[in-house]
C-alpha cells in the first residue's frame, strides 16, 4: 500500500481498512470467496475486494483462512497464480 499512498494517502488507508475488513469477514466465513478451479486448487477462493479492483487470494481450509495474495483485478491472474500448486 505505500505505492498507493505515495499518491493518494487517503486511498490508501482506505485500502487498508477494507482489508482489515475482508480478513475479519474471511475469518468468520472462509467459504464465502469463490473457487477458480482454473486459477488455483480448489482449497483456493477469491474474493473481490469491494469498491477497490483488487482480488483477495486466500487459503480457506487453513485455521484462520490464510491471504495468499492481493492482486489488481487487471494482473494476468494465470500467470501470476501459477505457482499456488506448491504452497
Amino acid at each position: 500500500m505505500a505505492w498507493i499512498a505515495q499518491d493518494n494517502p487517503r486511498a490508501a488507508e482506505d485500502l487498508r481498512v477494507a482489508l482489515r475488513h475482508a480478513a475479519q469477514l474471511l475469518g468468520e466465513h472462509p467459504e464465502m470467496g469463490k473457487q477458480r478451479r482454473d486459477l488455483a486448487p480448489e482449497t483456493v477462493r477469491f474474493l473481490v475486494l469491494r469498491g477497490f479492483p483488487y482480488i483477495v487470494v486466500y487459503r480457506a481450509n487453513a485455521v484462520p483462512p490464510r491471504i495468499l495474495r492481493v492482486l489488481h483485478g487487471a494482473r494476468d491472474l494465470p500467470e501470476v497464480l501459477q505457482d499456488l500448486e506448491r504452497e
